[in-house]
This record gives structure tokens, sequence and C-alpha cells, in this order.
């Protein structure tokens, strides 16, 4: 901003690409002498596999930056406003703070921890049913909440499911309202059940797709190779263990995971501790039926002071339906 003018802006559009600021900067040609930057997130000042973003602002000739949050990486945390200081920059930190941790809280998690940031998102009628007692589900909530499922995909690395919603559903998870930003789709296949001619073997060529296993026949394990399907074994006493997971997809750069699948699927994740936000789409629908599932199933816990508690809430009206989300408060 210059004399009261927004002269450019620019945000980090792809992991490896340039970072918001030297984004926002290489395509404005105005003389930027004193002019104050607002940036949510502090400016990287090491070189990784982009150029330091301080060196690009001190270039410019800014005068004052304003930050929302510092950077927790141990690389930069704190570092890239000294450097600005340095160098005669006024800067100032804690602007719109908490908002700007929102809208970073993935990253956050997972430069942090190196665990990926693990959301869940389910739909269900009033009286709280994912599906009849037949299993058809299709479609639970309307036109409007199924295109918001399909934006909040493109915010999150992967999206997966469990074998039994492909065994029910043959879902292809994909992102239907954006070319190329699909999410890479990933199955827990503890036995690796999941069919050849399923959509999402079919397709894991032109979308990337990963089966992650704990055992399973070689000449199956081959015939998904053969199809694309990226494999991961992680045996638990003959299990897929969540957790050792999603370690796993950590060091594999995921840096964050939406959940879409069934009750059983969704009791087992929730009992993994790992779940930072939950998305609950429901509609004013009533179906009814003790044998219709429910979002989330398995043993559940004993007793109500056990149960996980959903803070921060906010509702939005999509439609005739809404959506319920939410921070998982993860007990100590």
């Amino acid at each position: 901003v210059k004399n009261g003018r927004i002269m450019t802006e620019g945000y980090h559009q792809q992991y490896g690409e340039y970072h918001a600021e030297r984004n926002a900067l290489m395509k404005c040609e105005y003389d930027l002498t004193g002019a104050d930057m607002y940036v949510t997130l502090e400016p990287c000042c090491h070189q990784g596999k982009t150029p330091p973003c301080t060196d690009i602002i001190i270039e410019r000739g800014i005068g004052r930056v304003f930050i929302g949050t510092l950077d927790p990486n141990p690389l930069i945390a704190g570092k890239g406003v000294q450097v600005l200081k340095e160098h005669g920059l006024k800067v100032e930190t804690g602007i719109l703070e908490r908002e700007c941790q929102e809208l970073n809280e993935i990253f956050f998690q997972y430069i942090s921890t190196g665990i990926p940031y693990v959301a869940m998102k389910y739909a269900m009628t009033l009286d709280g049913k994912i599906a009849t007692f037949t299993g058809d589900s299709k479609w639970v909530t309307g036109d409007v909440a199924r295109h918001h499922v399909h934006e909040m995909r493109k915010k999150y690395s992967a999206i997966m499911v469990g074998i039994g919603t492909v065994l029910v559903d043959d879902p292809m998870l994909n992102c239907r309202i954006e070319q190329d930003v699909d999410p890479l789709r990933i199955v827990c296949d503890s036995h690796l059940r999941i069919p050849l001619n399923s959509q999402l073997v079919r397709t894991a060529k032109t979308i990337p797709t990963m089966v992650a296993y704990a055992t399973g026949d070689e000449d199956k394990l081959e015939a998904l190779r053969e199809a694309g399907v990226q494999l991961v074994q992680i045996n638990d006493n003959g299990r897929v263990n969540f957790k050792e997971l999603m370690i796993e997809l950590g060091k594999r750069k995921i840096d964050s995971v939406l959940i879409e699948g069934g009750g059983t699927f969704h009791g087992t994740v929730l009992k993994s501790g790992l779940v930072k936000r939950i998305y609950c789409y429901i509609a004013p629908k009533l179906i009814g039926g003790k044998e219709a599932k429910s979002p989330v199933e398995g043993d559940g816990f004993s007793l109500m002071k056990e149960a996980l508690e959903i803070t921060e809430t906010e509702i939005l009206k999509l439609g005739e339906d809404i959506c319920v989300t939410g921070k998982v408060v993860q007990p100590e």
C-alpha cells in the first residue's frame, strides 16, 4: 500500500513456487519506495525452494511491514523480522494475529509437528443418519452443500476413505469444479480388498491415488502398481495403524488430509486423537431406521465426560442445508 492505494497483492499459489511477497512484488512495476506491506505470515529469510522474501522486500524499498503471525518454522521463527529491522525497515507484528492463525492452521500444524492436519467431513440427516437402512446415500444434502464440499477439497492435500466406502459407493473422490486441482486420493485398506475395476483404480494414472494396506496378495499388489496406484504398507498386527500412516504421509510432504469415510472408519480415526476439525453437513430430512448408518460408529466412549468437544463453531447456510464446523478439543 502506498499513499492510501493498494499497489499490488499476491499469495503463495503452490508448494515449491514463489511465496506471496515475491509474487506480489514481481508483478508490480510502480516505485514502492516507502510503501507499507501487510502479510499474514512472517516473510522468509532463508534460501529454500525459493529465494528469501526478505531480499526482495528490502530491494524494493518497502518502508514498513505489518505481520499477522510469526512463522513457527525453526528456520525463520522471528529471524525474518530481525533481518528487516537490521535493514532499517519498521516492523509491527501481531496484526489480526488470531485471524491470520486461522488462515494458516494447516501450515502451522504441519510445520510444527511434521504430521498432516486432519479434518473430518460427513453429511447426515436431522436424525443423524448418513444413509438409509439399505445403504442408499445419494444424496443426503443438496447441490449447494455438495458444491461446497468440492470447494473444500481444493484446500486439502489428500482425501481419505476406508475400504468400506469404496466397496459400497465406488467413489471418484475428485474435485469436480476445477481441473487439475484434485487432491491425492487415499484408501485405508488393511487387507487389500479394493477392486481392480473400481473408479479409483481405473483413474489412478490421471488422478494420484494411494492405497495403505497391512497385508496383501503379491499379484494384487503388482496389478495395482501397473494401474498407477501408490502403495504404502503399514502393518500393525494385520491392520493399518492410522497414526503411523499419518507420520508416513507427513514424511511424503502431505500437509493435510480430509477424511470422508463411513461411520466405522470415522470411529477409528477419532480414537487416534489426530482429528483437528469437523465439517458436519446437516440436511433437513428424516429417514429413521435403527439399522441406518450413523456418521461415527465403532465402540464409542463409555462416559459422556469422555466425549470429544467441538469449539469455535461456525454455522454456514448452504441452500436448505447447513454446515457446522469447529475445532476438536483433544483430551490431554
